[in-house]
């Protein structure tokens, strides 16, 4: 009664505006998913790399830290386990890719 209807009036399109009209719609997408992959995905595939090359390059005697946080010289290498001596007569087997960091020569005593 007091308010009058409104009624939406089609924009006549000219050739090709909606071609453009999907891309420019799609552009910030399509930039989230760029700045996506250089701030997240490349950084974590740089890490991933370095970490297998660490776990490519061990060797017996190396002084090493697992996930766990136990420390240890590695003592036998096979496919997927090390054998990490973590005391004087104390051996446990673990999964090389358990290892976090290797440590420099000598820090173990």
């Amino acid at each position: 009664m007091f308010i009058s209807n409104a009624y939406a009036q089609a924009v006549p399109a000219a050739p090709g505006a909606d071609l453009a009209s999907t891309f420019t719609s799609m552009l910030p997408l399509v930039l989230m998913f760029v700045v996506l992959y250089f701030i997240m995905i490349r950084p974590q595939m740089k890490k991933q790399k370095e970490h297998r090359a660490m776990i490519d390059a061990l060797a017996k005697g190396d002084e090493v830290v697992t996930a766990g946080g136990l420390m240890g010289r590695v003592t036998a290498l096979s496919e997927g386990q090390i054998g990490l001596q973590i005391a004087s007569g104390v051996e446990v087997q673990m999964q090389r890719s358990a290892i976090v960091q290797v440590l420099p020569k000598g820090t173990l005593k």
